[in-house]
């Protein structure tokens, strides 16, 4: 498991400017910058001291640690950060240790429900797919019949390459001193915080401009990204039987059940929402009815899976058809080191790279829709009452 920080109001505010000057097509490469060294800053902080919060609280004895569900290293990951530890620091190029990549990922799709709703891969060094047109994948015909020409047509290849993905760590010399296992577990949430903001805005808001191509673009044939249209608005206005939600959203199901192509595809419980945290509370509130035994249960018509992400803009919402959107990492996490640039902070700055993409099937794997959800003011009451 990773270290859960306190996520301060410095962090928070730190998170939102780098998300508002990543979402600005005008925003300067200093701005960017600034942006970028504010929240890794604060995040490397509450981190930081999260950490040693731990390690004056806990018993630091492995048993016991391993019965409550705390981080203990494989025989790898103890030699690797050890050597980490007595080394003072990482080297130049060292990548993690397998089963540390793995768990990063793992923490990445349990942490983040949009990665875990988009399907995140990780490809290790794969760059090209092979897709199967399920309409084609069967053929009838004599039984000693041709069948080569058939099947191969229902097969095509197509390359998606990779873009590098960086984070970038502070790792306070006094942090080494704590030993192997804090070390792994600082170095891990970090970057699983780090590479969710940057995953999530690429597959959200990314131009494919050395970026993925992301939810809210379509692509033309000549290879253009362009930001999609919406397809029409939503209320979730209430009504007696729940007409409105249920005839609203019934158009946007519709709507994905065909691909770019007018050829039909199961949508039936494959559909993601997802929406900003705040129009997430409105959502909430128009669609959270109470049981018969006094329990409130929030549920969309036709299985429709809600997911927040802060990388949507306030007032859009995007609906998404699961499988048809591919998301990517690959290849291993490669640390560089910078031990003079933070020499004066007693502290080693590192970056950790890997290689990530995002690229919808088709134009109509994900559709926009604009959010009009109003909630009338209480009606006041007659004077003298």
């Amino acid at each position: 498991m990773t270290i859960k920080f306190n996520k301060s109001e410095v962090f928070n505010k730190a998170k939102e400017r780098l998300t508002a000057v990543l979402s600005n097509a005008e925003s300067t490469e200093k701005e960017q910058t600034e942006a970028f060294q504010n929240y890794f800053a604060a995040l490397q902080t509450e981190v930081a001291n999260a950490v040693k919060t731990e390690v004056n609280d806990q018993m630091l004895d492995r048993s016991i640690l391993q019965q409550r569900g705390q981080n203990v290293l494989t025989s790898e990951e103890t030699k690797f950060f050890n050597a980490v530890v007595q080394e003072g620091g990482f080297t130049d190029e060292s990548i993690l240790p397998e089963t540390t990549q793995e768990r990063v990922f793992e923490d990445l799709t349990t942490a983040h429900p949009l990665l875990t709703a988009l399907g995140l891969q990780d490809l290790g060094a794969v760059t090209r797919f092979i897709y199967s047109d399920a309409t084609k994948a069967y053929a009838w015909g004599p039984l000693f019949g041709e069948i080569a020409g058939q099947v191969n047509a229902a097969f095509r290849e197509e390359s998606i390459g990779q873009f590098k993905l960086t984070a970038f760590a502070v790792i306070p010399n006094d942090m080494l001193e704590l030993g192997p296992v804090w070390v792994e577990r600082y170095v891990r949430t970090v970057l699983v915080e780090s590479y969710s903001v940057g995953l999530e805005y690429g597959f959200v808001n990314g131009n494919g401009n050395n970026q993925p191509v992301g939810l809210l673009k379509n692509v033309a044939e000549n290879g253009a990204v362009s930001d999609k249209t919406s397809s029409g608005t939503l209320t979730f206005a209430p009504s007696q039987y729940g007409e409105i939600v249920a005839g609203e959203l019934y158009e946007v199901v519709k709507e994905l059940s065909t691909d770019a192509n007018g050829k039909t595809r199961n949508v039936l419980n494959n559909v993601v929402m997802v929406v900003n945290p705040i129009d997430a509370i409105g959502v909430q509130a128009r669609n959270t009815i109470q049981t018969a035994n006094g329990q409130w249960v929030m549920a969309l018509p036709y299985n429709i899976q809600v997911v927040e992400s802060e990388q949507v803009p306030v007032g859009k919402a995007i609906f998404f058809v699961k499988g048809q959107y591919h998301a990517i990492v690959a290849g291993g996490y490669k640390l560089k080191k910078f031990d003079q640039t933070l020499a004066i902070e007693d502290a080693i700055l590192y970056t950790i790279k890997q290689f990530a993409n995002g690229k919808p099937k088709d134009n109509k794997a994900a559709l926009v829709y604009n959010l009009d959800i109003k909630f009338s003011a209480p009606a006041e009451e007659p004077a003298g009452a």
